[in-house]
């Protein structure tokens, strides 16, 4: 049987009064209860991982709120709060983000400062019990091989690589980097990764064709699913993920046939979406 993860954090945390140009990782120390309360309503949908409040927790990202001098903190209570929720039958998956930052030689940031922003983030999530990190969102594979390398060299935990794809004239997918699934795959074995999927994206039916190509490239390792909702649409003031929980539990048959192991929701996703999800699974 599959496993299933959690939806999106950042969507649910804005429905809880999350305002613009907050930090949504600061709310693991200010507003513990309200992202521990999103973890137990994944849970109550039937989700057997649970992921972390992290996903911009790096230096780099703290930076931009004065926080750098957090990192650890707010890291292990991310992880902590998970813990909580997870008890000792599920599993806590650490979100990494992306540091928003360009490497050599496409910008300033050497590849050791990037090595030593993913080395502490990890050994913080190892620090507070995490089972596992997820490299995510990720579309230059520099970046993401050095956070892969880090997580691996420097701790014990399982590394998942995951990768944001769009569709090209031609028909296949590569993110915004040129990046296409099979060289992420390539690259992502090489720098250690044990499990490597992709997030985000523009839904479920492009999911679907990403993940066919990455299954034929990774025929032997397990391979994780996140899609959106769909793309966000402008609705008056509100944003919208237009793809509701049935019409994205639909389409999980095809989802596993296409070769995920592991199937869960990025943003717009909802606790009923992954309720959804594991209803469509069981069935």
């Amino acid at each position: 049987m599959p496993l299933v993860c959690d939806g999106g954090m950042g969507t649910q945390l804005q429905a809880r009064g999350l305002q613009p140009g907050e930090c949504p990782e600061l709310w693991c120390l200010d507003h513990p209860d309200l992202v521990k309360a999103i973890h137990e309503d994944y849970r109550k949908a039937g989700s057997q991982i649970v992921e972390t409040n992290t996903f911009c927790a790096s230096v780099y990202k703290l930076r931009e709120f004065g926080l750098e001098d957090r990192m650890a903190e707010i890291n292990e209570a991310g992880v902590r709060l998970a813990r909580e929720v997870a008890g000792t039958d599920q599993y806590v998956m650490a979100s990494m983000g992306p540091t928003g930052a360009f490497m050599e030689p496409y910008g300033e940031e050497t590849e050791e400062s990037f090595y030593a922003a993913f080395k502490g983030q990890a050994t913080a999530f190892e620090r507070a019990g995490a089972d596992a990190v997820i490299v995510e969102t990720m579309t230059g594979i520099e970046e993401c091989c050095v956070a892969i390398r880090a997580v691996r060299e420097n701790t014990n935990l399982t590394c998942i690589a995951s990768f944001t794809f769009d569709p090209q004239p031609d028909g296949g997918y590569a993110s915004m980097m040129g990046v296409t699934p099979e060289f992420f795959v390539e690259e992502a074995k090489k720098a250690g990764a044990q499990i490597v999927g992709t997030n985000c994206g523009t839904g479920p039916d492009d999911t679907i064709r990403i993940i066919r190509a990455i299954r034929a490239a990774a025929p032997d390792m397990p391979v994780i699913a996140q899609p959106n909702a769909g793309l966000p649409e402008l609705r008056g003031t509100e944003t919208v993920f237009p793809e509701t929980p049935e019409e994205m539990a639909a389409k999980i048959p095809q989802l596993l046939e296409a070769g995920a192991n592991i199937i869960g929701g990025c943003c717009g996703t909802t606790p009923a979406h992954i309720a959804a999800f594991v209803r469509a699974i069981r069935a």
